[in-house]
């Protein structure tokens, strides 16, 4: 498994920390990045203010429910934007409501996980992330130019 930089946009102290101590179960040399609202995300993936120097993550883990810009509109910015549209969005969110995944897809999710609530589960479906999308998975590894 290459090293990937992974942007976490969640707002729930607790997840954060159980999905950080799952990732770096098995690889320690990942990037991680943890950002608590939509409107940070944005500003940090357009490169805004503070973030003018961040780096552009390889796969994005995203939460629905968040202050601020929620999850949703965090998503269509990043698909609907040519420089960001093709890195993988995971949502990783506590709702399973049929609308918030059927909206997820229609709005180019990559892929929709419900967040367990029993904690060895929680790390078993972040293993499972890891698993496929960097393990088996092809990340873009340069944007497509057009």
């Amino acid at each position: 498994m290459e090293n990937v930089t992974i942007l976490i946009v969640d707002d729930n102290p607790v997840d954060v920390r159980l999905t950080i101590e799952a990732l770096k179960q098995k690889n320690n040399h990942n990037e991680i990045i943890v950002l608590s609202d939509g409107e940070e995300a944005l500003n940090f993936l357009n490169k805004k203010g503070q973030y003018k120097n961040a780096p552009v993550p390889d796969v994005i883990l995203l939460d629905l429910k968040m202050p601020k810009v929620n999850g949703q509109e965090v998503l269509v910015q990043i698909k609907n934007d040519p420089k960001l549209s093709s890195i993988p969005v995971i949502v990783l969110s506590s709702s399973d409501a049929p609308a918030d995944i059927s909206e997820s897809y229609l709005n180019k999710a990559n892929c929709y996980i419900t967040k367990p609530f029993d904690v060895d589960e929680f790390f078993r479906t972040i293993q499972a992330i890891e698993n496929l999308w960097f393990d088996r998975a092809k990340l873009p590894t340069a944007p497509i130019k057009k």
